[in-house]
């Protein structure tokens, strides 16, 4: 069985409540590299994508995703704001009006929704940013999704390989952003949107439990 509005929904409420629950963690981890707002402005963003979805309900997946992209784009400020927007667009536009998501069209979905933010932010892997939690993700989910072909199984190995990636970043010096300012004092850093972005991937795994 695949992935339905439902799960859509439930994606983007444990996002939202991740956030909250994760809120000052985001801010003291972007305080020393960046602007200290990233817990701020994902909590602001996801709880104005509640408040969207609670005033039009999204009839598939692709439309919950596309609703959550516009939003952000919208309310959640700095970077952080088009790249995921840009990620979710991405996503849905790779969902398209299917009301049943399978394991490989998700896993597509999440490989575009990873190059929307390669494209958007211009940045690679070891860069330390969010891609570095998005790669070993779509990495991990396309060799589940062609093992098993269980939606579940792609969302939880995606979800362990983006927390495995957002360590990743901390021996890492800063390419990109705000924190490539430091040189050198950005390694020793955990790169903040490469924990949201694995706090959103283990939200969708839970809400297809």
């Amino acid at each position: 069985m695949g992935l339905d509005v439902g799960w859509a929904v439930r994606w983007l409420t444990l996002s939202a409540q991740a956030m909250a629950e994760h809120r000052v963690e985001l801010i003291e981890l972007d305080r020393p590299i960046g602007d200290s707002d990233h817990g701020e402005n994902m909590d602001r963003g996801f709880k104005a994508v509640m408040d969207k979805l609670a005033e039009a309900p999204p009839e598939t997946p692709g439309a919950a995703l596309k609703l959550t992209a516009m939003t952000l784009m919208s309310k959640v400020g700095g970077a952080a704001g088009p790249l995921y927007g840009t990620a979710f667009l991405r996503a849905a536009t790779a969902l398209g009006n299917t009301s049943d998501v399978d394991a490989a069209t998700l896993a597509t979905a999440l490989q575009a929704a990873r190059d929307g933010i390669v494209v958007r932010g211009k940045a690679e892997s070891g860069d330390k940013t969010m891609v570095d939690a998005w790669t070993p993700a779509i990495e991990a989910a396309a060799a589940a999704a062609a093992d098993d072909g269980d939606v579940r199984k792609v969302l939880i190995a995606a979800a362990e390989a983006a927390e495995a990636g957002a360590v990743s970043t901390d021996p890492m010096l800063a390419r990109k952003g705000r924190a490539s300012y430091l040189g050198e004092r950005s390694i020793g850093h955990r790169d903040p949107g490469a924990v949201s972005s694995a706090l959103i991937l283990r939200a969708a795994a839970g809400a297809a439990e």
